[in-house]
């Protein structure tokens, strides 16, 4: 069946009621019915909620074969805790028949990878895949086709009781020995919690691990003892140094930079621009230059924004530093920076979970209330469909995020991108992955011209009457493919390795197995 991004959706995934994506505001006022955990009651008074060791905590709360497991990733490429937790349940343990549903998973989870091709892990539930576990599920070695959510596709999905997790592992910067844990107060930081809050909420058991252990009461706290069974004191939780990566950077070529001045001008020219403005950005080198070049205009228009939404960088701290953000929603951090400018302002900096950021099966979550988001991508096709998890080989190598949840919730979302990288074109005739609806996409910003999306004639009008030029997606396209060429049609097998689902649980693409390449 063909969705609302023409692609074909296999028959045999619309079961038990399941859809195909239909548009954005295809779920709005419909009822959803909310899941609820089997939580074991602890009505004597505890001493501790102590373990000597992971295993331990493992027994205490009941894992076994067929279990799904939780992890929260705040900590990106510094995170030591699902790989640990891992080779417990598998090596130690010998459990099989084994879903994770990870916030996220990469680099530093490569042992799941190990276990994928074991047969011990059959299923991932996830919005990130990279690194050798992308290649492994790309493959075809996962027994059941991965699912690949959004960071508010996820927390639906565990409410409406899709995703049951059996245990949650939580890693923290430190807790009490009766789970008031946090990601700030340790020795390896990471700032906001909002990752782990939802899973310690619907989890039949959480167990927290940190490295450090401070006394009770850990208060104010981002996890609540009464949602905790175990605590587990590990030498390290991670490598914090780890968690901003290339791509989280304030950039200094003068390409991107250029890029970046060109969002700011829009923004700048668009009707939401003004006193108690909203705003998200992405962590690429452009989305977080752009806050360098607002910084003028607020100025100069003597305007404040109200909030800023999603993962917080250093550059967002620094302009409410200047007096010129009130408000910091935090559902991660993405630099030391911010983790420390968390700690040092908890009356500015508030943490979400990510049912209060994206999810759009609440009565409202926070991205509804974006004036503006930018946003990278790694493809943009002439439909303005982006692709943000699929590289142009084909392999699984990304994550949604909350991509799709701003970009459908805010006022203006724009894209900014490099017109090719490499050999390879950014925009396209046809992405190789949908991750992003074109109807959630207003605006691409690109190193050779900026294009509108033509449902946005309102934005069109701003932009002439703001003098700033701008073409088609299609000419855009046609630059790309003459600086490049036209790229080669990807061939793929039969097999699905991972299904892509809307924030709102429809489907909207499938990635299947790439044919090996066949050499002469």
């Amino acid at each position: 069946m063909l969705n609302a991004v023409n692609r074909d959706i296999p028959d045999t995934l619309l079961a038990d009621g399941k859809e195909v994506y239909q548009g954005k505001f295809y779920m709005d006022g419909k009822y959803v019915k909310k899941d609820s955990p089997r939580s074991r009651r602890h009505v004597k008074p505890q001493d501790t909620k102590l373990c000597k060791t992971i295993r331990e905590a493992c027994e205490k709360c009941g894992a076994k074969d067929g279990m799904t497991f939780s992890f929260h990733t705040e900590l990106r490429n510094g995170d030591y805790v699902a790989s640990m937790v891992a080779k417990v349940l598998v090596e130690e343990m010998g459990l099989k028949d084994i879903t994770v549903a990870a916030t996220s998973l990469g680099d530093a989870q490569d042992v799941i990878a190990d276990y994928i091709e074991q047969g011990k892990i059959i299923n991932i539930q996830t919005s990130g895949i990279r690194g050798r576990i992308g290649e492994v599920v790309s493959a075809g070695k996962l027994a059941t086709p991965a699912i690949i959510r959004s960071h508010g596709g996820r927390p639906r999905a565990i409410e409406a009781g899709e995703v049951h997790i059996d245990i949650a592992f939580l890693a923290a910067a430190c807790s009490d020995e009766f789970g008031n844990a946090k990601g700030t107060g340790g020795k390896n930081n990471f700032g906001s919690f909002g990752f782990g809050i939802h899973d310690s909420h619907y989890a039949d058991h959480t167990v927290i691990i940190t490295d450090t252990l401070v006394e009770f009461p850990n208060l104010p706290s981002s996890i609540a003892a009464i949602d905790v069974d175990c605590v587990c004191v590990v030498d390290n939780i991670g490598d914090a140094s780890k968690i901003a990566t290339k791509e989280a950077r304030m950039t200094d070529n003068p390409r991107e930079l250029m890029m970046a001045e060109n969002v700011a001008n829009i923004i700048v020219a668009a009707p939401y621009f003004k006193d108690g403005f909203t705003f998200q950005t992405g962590v690429g080198g452009p989305s977080l230059a752009v806050t360098r070049f607002l910084e003028e205009y607020m100025r100069e228009k003597a305007i404040t924004m109200r909030f800023a939404l999603g993962g917080t960088s250093s550059s967002i701290c620094q302009l409410m530093d200047k007096g010129l953000v009130k408000n910091l929603l935090d559902t991660q951090d993405f630099d030391l920076g911010a983790i420390s400018h968390l700690a040092a302002n908890p009356d500015k900096h508030h943490e979400i979970d990510l049912s209060e950021y994206a999810n759009p099966a609440n009565k409202g979550s926070y991205v509804n209330n974006l004036d503006f988001v930018v946003l990278s991508a790694l493809e943009v096709d002439t439909d303005f469909n982006v692709n943000v998890i699929t590289g142009s080989d084909g392999v699984l190598r990304g994550a949604p995020g909350g991509h799709p949840d701003t970009a459908a919730g805010s006022k203006c979302c724009i894209i900014v991108t490099p017109l090719v990288r490499g050999r390879m074109p950014t925009i396209c005739e046809r992405v190789v992955t949908v991750t992003t609806p074109g109807d959630c996409v207003d605006v691409i910003v690109t190193d050779y011209g900026i294009a509108v999306n033509p449902l946005r004639q309102d934005l069109i009008e701003c932009l002439d009457q703001a003098g700033i030029a701008h073409t088609t997606v299609e000419a855009l396209k046609d630059k790309a493919y003459s600086l490049v060429g036209t790229p080669d049609e990807l061939e793929w097998e039969d097999k699905i390795v991972a299904i892509v689902e809307a924030r709102d649980g429809t489907i909207l693409d499938v990635v299947r197995k790439i044919k090996p390449l066949q050499l002469d």
